[in-house]
């Protein structure tokens, strides 16, 4: 297994906040709908943050529920709860009542931390747990951030490495969702890992459209305090192509981390029209990214590198990423240093270079486990192995490749069929703006492929069009028999393709 250089030795959150703050110094830091934060005044927030979560009540280990939008006060209370010692426990704003009370319960969480659009609901679910909001005006049972961070700053709580930093639920696409409990040394390795592969010789300016709450989003935050220069972040407080593209003219923007809908959305922005420049790094994650969407991308603006990694959830949302000295398009990268990656068959056993199996992770960001389940942890991680349940390849240079998620196998008269070989070939249509594939019961043929497109606007493509052009790109097993072309592709809460839900609307048609 790769060793984890010195530099990258775990600590607390808390205690890296200080080394990054003491050894960068005071700078512009944040930008967000129109206004500067030094790294400074963040930090002083985030002490009198602390010191109101105590006062709330909030003791060492207790969990502190964040269901909100993008704001700077979702990075403050991250920083706050870990200093005094409490454990951050974000949630996806997507996420139904019914799904967040399940939330609640299960984490046992002593106080909610919002935003004001989010307010109602989190009172219809609170149960009396005090509730923070970002903005607005103090209610019963509500307290403002600005009360929260009204009084003295607090010093830092003693807590370990090995100790809880964060528990994150996971979308429940396979059942209930289940919390993932995650250390702070779990979340200070992967973010030293995650700036190490794409450390750069100056300071940057990098673009977050990241939902925060996310695993994803969590990890880009956490190495933030690796970063050797003093780089600014402009924030955004949701997603849209066309505000994305105006703050990288605006800021000159040098970098962002995207999902693949995200970079699918921006190929519909007249994209030769602004100056970008300045845009040099893509990095992409949280779901597969089709070749010929990258490419696509790199044509349109030609200064973009388009660099993808891999992670999840249990593994702190790191497995893999482009090494700095190269990058193999079609791949996620090598594994990190301080995580070995083997690929398994249906027996265990581990699987020579090319051939596909299961991706099995061990390494010191896995999860300590599934928040009290232990059966789903001993089911998930064998011998200190994460099975993580998607099909994959090690070539003999040592890049991972994704193929696709085991539970999304296709099998077509004997013959398996991996959506997104399908999906990629669907994208690389002009036309075509979207694609998922899924399997429909069959009584001949065991399960038929059935393909959801969606087109740009104004386009005259038929299903018939788009079964004869994957004919031309498949074998004769995969190609769909049926093509429905629909406005939109379903995502899940964290912007992946929700074939779970595609898979319950064709079956219940059957």
């Amino acid at each position: 297994m790769t060793s984890i250089p010195s530099t990258l030795s775990p600590s607390t959150l808390a205690r890296r906040a200080e080394q990054s703050l003491e050894r960068l110094g005071d700078h512009p830091s944040l930008f967000f709908e129109g206004t500067w934060q030094s790294s400074y005044e963040l930090a002083a927030r985030a002490r009198r943050a602390a010191a109101g979560f105590v006062a709330l009540g909030v003791r060492p280990g207790d969990r502190v529920v964040l269901f909100a939008a993008n704001c700077p006060e979702v990075g403050i209370t991250y920083s706050a709860l870990w200093r005094a010692g409490a454990v951050a426990t974000p949630v996806l704003f997507l996420l139904t009542e019914d799904e967040l009370r399940h939330v609640l319960s299960d984490s046992g969480a002593v106080a909610v931390v919002t935003t004001p659009e989010f307010l109602p609901k989190i009172l219809s679910v609170a149960g009396g747990r005090p509730v923070v909001v970002v903005g607005g005006e103090a209610a019963a049972g509500v307290t403002t951030f600005a009360e929260l961070e009204g009084g003295d700053e607090l010093s830092i709580v003693d807590r370990r490495p090995d100790d809880l930093a964060a528990l994150l639920y996971t979308g429940g696409t396979t059942g209930r969702s289940k919390g993932v409990a995650l250390t702070h040394a779990g979340l200070d390795t992967s973010g030293a890992a995650a700036d190490a592969v794409a450390r750069r010789d100056s300071p940057t300016t990098g673009l977050l459209p990241l939902p925060l709450a996310h695993a994803y989003g969590l990890m880009v935050s956490v190495a933030a305090l690796h970063a050797e220069h003093p780089g600014r972040s402009v924030l955004m407080r949701w997603f849209d192509p066309a505000g994305f593209l105006g703050l990288v003219v605006e800021h000159g923007v040098q970098q962002a981390a995207l999902v693949p809908s995200m970079i699918q959305a921006l190929l519909t922005q007249p994209l030769e029209e602004l100056d970008l420049s300045t845009l040099e790094r893509i990095s992409s994650g949280g779901a597969p990214l089709a070749v010929e969407v990258a490419h696509e991308l790199e044509r349109r603006i030609p200064t973009v590198e388009v660099r993808e990694g891999y992670g999840c959830t249990e593994t702190s949302a790191l497995i893999s990423a482009q090494p700095l000295d190269g990058r193999r398009l079609g791949s996620v990268g090598k594994p990190v240093p301080g995580v070995e990656v083997r690929i398994t068959g249906p027996d265990g056993e581990s699987l020579p270079a090319g051939q596909d199996g299961e991706i099995c992770v061990r390494g010191p960001v896995l999860m300590v486990g599934y928040w009290q389940s232990p059966e789903a942890t001993a089911e998930a991680v064998r011998d200190g192995w994460l099975h993580t349940g998607d099909v994959g390849r090690l070539d003999e240079d040592g890049f991972l490749y994704v193929v696709d998620r085991i539970k999304d196998l296709i099998i077509r008269n004997g013959f398996n069929v991996y959506p997104r070989d399908v999906e990629d070939v669907l994208l690389a249509h002009p036309d075509v703006t979207a694609a998922a594939v899924v399997g429909r019961p069959d009584p001949k043929v065991g399960e038929e492929v059935v393909a959801f497109v969606s087109v740009t606007p104004g386009s005259t493509l038929t299903p018939d069009q788009l079964v004869a052009f994957t004919k031309q790109h498949v074998s004769a097993a995969k190609y769909p028999r049926e093509v429905r072309i629909v406005d939109s592709i379903p995502l899940t809460s964290v912007l992946k393709t929700d074939r779970k839900a595609l898979r319950v609307q064709v079956r219940s048609e059957v």
